[in-house]
């Protein structure tokens, strides 16, 4: 009896931990459903105010009292200086936007509210600055990305893009709208190529009696196909739709950047910054930070970003999506030349 007690007693507390569980998740998923994701907003702010607090600070912990009384002195002078500048001469605007791109470019949504809003309030003598960090992927979506670069390059606004790690393929389909492409000295820039791949598992079909069937009107409305069996013919065709996707990505930058030697870069092959600089693809070895004290003292700085409010339920699928992208990142990362 005793026996049967502690086994009931178990059983009892396993399915209450069961039900516990699905009323859990069921709770998680009902709610996701309902949950509609909110209108984006946009956020603008002074990164040559975040500068000045970063750069007093710094002097209160490094300088002694006696030279901080005297930089004390020597910013108010300056500051009254600046005062009087710019009431006879208002300083330019310098507008910083990061794009981070992953494969499918879905940034490309937040890009485009960005770009819009700085041409909402932007002057002639205004910049931009897109810091870019993008290996590139989906053809569509980054030539939309770039297409909202143009946008500035239409309305004569200046844009330099800053690459401090990797701005490849679609990422330098992006840079090479820029009136000036800065790189840093080990940042990886060009492959400008077109890839495509996908498994078959036609064979393994075959090999288990599992018959697919495919029907199609038009003879290359599917050239490959997962399962089915390909053929030379519909090989050809679809190394012949790579081609021609290549010969737009060489005619895209060649327009942009006509001393280029288009054959001689558009190999499929990356190169580091400084060699980069060498071939023509990018203007000037610097980083984004060395670009932006530059212009500290001739511009008024400003980040520009547009954020999407994410349903709960986009938030798990974003979650997913980003784990899979990073385990593949990592293991590209393991077959690249290292620096150690």
């Amino acid at each position: 009896m005793e026996f049967l007690f502690q086994y009931g007693l178990f059983v009892a507390k396993a399915v209450t931990i069961v039900i516990a569980i699905l009323l859990t998740v069921g709770g998680i998923v009902a709610l996701a459903s309902k949950q509609k994701p909110g209108s984006g907003h946009l956020e603008i702010k002074s990164m040559t105010d975040q500068f000045e607090e970063l750069k007093h600070h710094a002097q209160q912990l490094l300088l002694s009292k006696e030279q901080l009384k005297k930089k004390q002195k020597e910013q108010k002078k300056a500051d009254k200086a600046d005062k009087k500048k710019d009431k006879a001469d208002d300083k330019s605007n310098l507008f910083v936007v990061d794009f981070k791109g992953s494969m499918d470019a879905h940034e490309v949504d937040s890009l485009r509210e960005e770009i819009t809003a700085i041409l909402c309030t932007a002057q002639e003598q205004d910049e931009v600055l897109v810091r870019l960090e993008s290996g590139g992927g989906v053809v569509h979506g980054y030539g939309l990305a770039a297409s909202q670069l143009q946008r500035l390059k239409d309305k004569n606004i200046h844009l330099t893009a800053a690459v401090d790690k990797v701005a490849a393929s679609g990422g330098y389909m992006m840079a090479c709208v820029a009136d000036k492409v800065l790189s840093a000295k080990f940042a990886i820039i060009g492959s400008i190529g077109v890839i495509a791949q996908m498994p078959n598992f036609n064979k393994v079909l075959k090999k288990n009696d599992i018959e697919f069937e495919q029907h199609t009107a038009g003879d290359f409305k599917r050239t490959l196909t997962l399962f089915g069996e390909n053929t030379d013919q519909g090989r050809e065709k679809f190394k012949q739709e790579l081609e021609e996707v290549h010969v737009m990505f060489k005619d895209f930058v060649s327009s942009h950047r006509s001393e280029l030697d288009i054959d001689k870069v558009a190999t499929g092959e990356y190169w580091y910054g400084s060699r980069a600089q060498e071939l023509g693809l990018v203007d000037v070895i610097q980083t984004s930070d060395d670009f932006l004290l530059s212009k500290l003292d001739s511009h008024k700085i400003y980040s520009v970003k547009y954020s999407k409010k994410k349903g709960i339920a986009e938030k798990l699928g974003k979650a997913a999506s980003t784990g899979i992208e990073s385990a593949f990142v990592k293991l590209w990362s393991k077959s690249q030349t290292l620096f150690k």
